[in-house]
């Protein structure tokens, strides 16, 4: 006869982590910090984009994402087609067998609901699709935290991630607008609380107090093409932002600051380069941030950032660096407004240096107002990312856990 003993929590993170994407591995880092700490005895793997890198930078076993190592590059030739078709099959299996695998599995915040970069519909929603039908199917709770959501226009793509929203046990957001974009898609959202991102609950230096002579300043760049719906004007886009984001690092070479070109993605790189090389200046240099903490090390010895990235800004306001963005989306300035940062959004799509400048300089002469202002908002932010905490583990694992730590033994 089978006896019953307590086993041990079996607790999966999903996402597009150790893929080059320092936000992506901010929000990663965020919840196993919390889950270490609350559940030491659990068991933690991961079913990622770059199962190497999590697994060697954060101690934990890592399972690729999809079968097919294509999967994100664009098919042409018909062998490759062919490869990414069987893969989308083979990944129902993988990932049925992973996920029965484990009590609970998380998706830790990040922007899992929303199409703000392009995206197609069998990429990463497909793939966030199969884990909430198969959590559903073998009894495994599913939990999307903190999460960032928006209005999709694509109609596979917004069906798939209507179905994972509604299929997932739990469900919490980063921002207001993210939980009414999913009830605006028809799901309902009454019990779906807002709390706030998870990286807000990672350790962070403090900002440096500016000397008497200007600082520097750290000026995050993306490489931005614009929304999964603007596919037919990228090239535009990008050129319009690479234009008035290099005409701005020129006017603060010119002024004698010395500047510092932030990433958030491999893809960045590219960028970064180019902005440097036709300034041609020694005082525009390319930070080598390889983490969060890494661009919160940056922002911190900052006078003041400028950035487009959405966890470029996380990482200023949250060591309390007086900040402006290039927004790209809803999301940053749904951000900027929770810091009380709204007078300091300029839209990345239509990048005017001049305009930019004028927001920079009046910025940096409140810059005294701001950090203190920082300084009580990260406080409000940082009780919110706790509750979000308690309310998962209330979620997932109720009383003593003892319910989903039984299983049967041999």
């Amino acid at each position: 006869m089978n006896a019953m003993r307590e086993k041990p929590l079996h607790i999966g993170v999903f996402g597009l982590f150790g893929a080059g994407n320092s936000g992506n591995d901010g929000s990663l880092e965020a919840v196993l910090d919390h889950l270490r700490a609350a559940r030491p005895d659990a068991v933690l793997d991961a079913m990622c984009g770059g199962p190497e890198t999590v697994a060697t930078r954060y101690g934990i076993p890592a399972t690729r994402l999809n079968w097919y190592h294509g999967e994100y590059r664009t098919a042409s030739r018909a062998s490759a087609i062919a490869a990414k078709a069987l893969g989308k099959l083979v990944d129902v299996f993988r990932t049925a067998a992973w996920v029965r695998r484990h009590d609970a599995v998380i998706v830790p915040g990040t922007g899992v609901l929303e199409t703000t970069l392009p995206l197609r519909p069998w990429g990463f929603p497909y793939s966030l699709f199969l884990l909430c039908l198969t959590g559903r199917l073998f009894g495994t709770r599913v939990a999307l935290v903190s999460v960032g959501a928006g209005a999709i226009g694509n109609r596979p793509t917004r069906a798939l991630t209507r179905w994972s929203t509604r299929l997932a046990a739990y469900r919490s957001y980063r921002d207001p607008q993210s939980r009414e974009a999913m009830r605006m898609m028809g799901v309902d959202t009454a019990r779906d609380e807002v709390y706030a991102d998870l990286v807000f609950a990672l350790p962070a230096p403090s900002a440096n107090e500016p000397a008497g002579a200007p600082g520097p300043v750290c000026v995050g760049v993306m490489d931005f093409h614009g929304s999964n719906d603007e596919r037919a004007r990228a090239e535009e886009i990008h050129r319009r932002y690479l234009d008035g984001t290099t005409r701005f690092v020129r006017a603060l070479a010119e002024e004698g600051r010395a500047v510092r070109l932030l990433t958030g993605d491999e893809l960045d790189r590219p960028v970064a380069a180019a902005i440097a090389d036709a300034v041609g200046s020694p005082l525009v240099t390319v930070a080598e941030a390889a983490s969060l903490a890494d661009l919160m090390k940056e922002t911190a010895c900052a006078d003041s950032v400028v950035a487009t990235r959405y966890h470029n800004l996380v990482c200023a306001l949250k060591v309390g660096t007086p900040t402006l963005a290039l927004s790209y989306s809803a999301k940053s300035d749904a951000l900027m407004a929770e810091m009380g940062m709204s007078a300091y959004c300029h839209p990345a799509r239509e990048a005017d240096a001049d305009r930019l400048l004028e927001q920079f300089r009046e910025l940096e002469r409140r810059s005294a107002e701001v950090r203190r202002a920082l300084v009580e908002r990260n406080l409000v932010v940082a009780r919110r990312v706790e509750q979000q905490f308690t309310a998962l583990a209330a979620a997932l694992f109720p009383a003593a856990g003892h319910t989903h730590a039984l299983r049967e033994a041999p």
